[in-house]
């Protein structure tokens, strides 16, 4: 959920973060709730995780989360929501860049990028190497503030090199070596607002291994 070009920019979100009332809210987002609820639960990454809303929730639903974000603030956040609600043994806590992460392969099972907020060469980077850490037939999500958010939708950066669209985004990850299950603009409604606001929605597979295709 948040970008990052160096220090300062993490300084700034550990200030947001610090704010009582929160950022981002509790309620996951309505694409991760739509895309995710019905997937088994195994290992996830949640890559700019946060306040860790997303997290919070595959870990209610048995998921084993690493929670990646530059933001120590954020992350305690998290954190100390998981210590309430007794969800601690199921998150790990990674303060790390997302330009900067180096996952192990195979290790996830799930890897969700929501609102990560990049100019499009660091972002595909950080998109490429985060769909290096799947497993075969893992699941990947991307959601993001879409490019024609900016003229026809509602909040979301103002800045459009930070913005995608769904044809590019697949275009990333197929060169990764991943298939795309769909990719599309869709329009997510705001509390208070006639416009709605316009998310860019990608779900992609890794490649099933050689025992899954031995099976389908």
């Amino acid at each position: 959920m948040t970008g990052t070009t160096g220090p300062l920019d993490a300084t700034a979100w550990d200030r947001r973060y610090a704010d009582p009332a929160g950022v981002w809210g509790a309620a996951p987002n309505v694409w991760v709730v739509q895309e995710l609820g019905a997937l088994a639960p195994g290992r996830a990454m949640d890559l700019a995780a946060g306040e860790g809303r997303h997290a919070l929730w595959l870990a209610d639903r048995g998921w084993k989360v690493k929670a990646v974000d530059f933001s120590s603030t954020g992350l305690e956040v998290g954190r100390n929501v998981a210590t309430a609600q007794a969800l601690g043994e199921n998150i790990e806590w990674i303060v790390q860049e997302a330009t900067a992460i180096t996952p192990e392969p195979g290790s996830a099972d799930l890897v969700l990028v929501a609102y990560l907020q990049l100019p499009a060469t660091q972002l595909q980077a950080a998109v490429t190497v985060a769909a290096g850490a799947l497993a075969p037939g893992g699941r990947f999500l991307f959601v993001s503030h879409d490019a024609s958010n900016l003229e026809h939708g509602t909040g979301g950066p103002q800045d459009p090199a930070v913005l995608q669209t769904p044809a590019q985004v697949a275009g990333w990850l197929r060169a990764a070596g991943m298939s795309i299950l769909s990719a599309e603009t869709r329009t997510r409604a705001v509390a208070g607002k006639l416009r709605p606001a316009l998310d860019c929605v990608v779900v992609a597979q890794a490649s099933p291994g050689d025992n899954e295709r031995n099976r389908a």
